[in-house]
């Protein structure tokens, strides 16, 4: 039995995923390009909104979730975003991982999950994040997937498509 506050998490969380899913899909649907998009929401108020920008300018670290925590962090003039809850349409990778722990967010809130979608999002060595994360400097963040799962594993390729060998990224 879910109790109220548990329907209106869900709700809320719900809610910001399909944001970052617009956000995600401001580059286009093409899951070549990795339309990732990510939400950083404070006191109820969204202080970052951003996507995948690698290619456009280009930076390999230049993923949503990077990108969301330095727009976070410029505009709340502060390093720590402790409280907030980054969304992410994709489970976070390595690199993000270790950015929202050092930014100290709060909560992290992911759609599809690495066998949700096809292996060349991830790390050819398939570091497992959720692990990363519980085995962190911090104890205090709090990882969730599966939010909108479905809905945002359409933005990628899926977990048997055949993807052209010049499309597969990290692989």
């Amino acid at each position: 039995m879910t109790r109220p506050d548990d329907d209106a998490q869900r709700l809320e969380d719900e809610r910001w995923m399909r944001m970052a899913i617009e956000v995600a899909k401001s580059k286009g649907s093409d899951p070549s390009s990795s339309p990732l998009g990510c939400v950083i929401i404070l006191e109820g108020k969204v202080i970052a909104a951003e996507r995948n920008q690698t290619h456009e300018l280009p930076d390999a670290t230049a993923h949503a979730e990077m990108m969301a925590i330095r727009r976070g962090c410029e505009g709340s003039g502060s390093m720590e975003l402790r409280s907030a809850t980054l969304y992410s349409t994709l489970q976070p990778c390595g690199m993000c991982t270790m950015a929202s722990i050092w930014s100290k967010v709060g909560r992290v809130v992911y759609g599809a999950g690495r066998d949700d979608v096809h292996p060349m999002y991830f790390e050819a060595k398939h570091v497992d994040t959720l692990r990363f994360i519980s085995d962190a400097y911090r104890d205090d963040i709090v990882i969730e997937g599966g939010c909108l799962a479905q809905l945002c594993a359409e933005l990628y390729y899926g977990p048997d498509d055949d993807v052209p060998e010049d499309e597969q990224g990290n692989l």
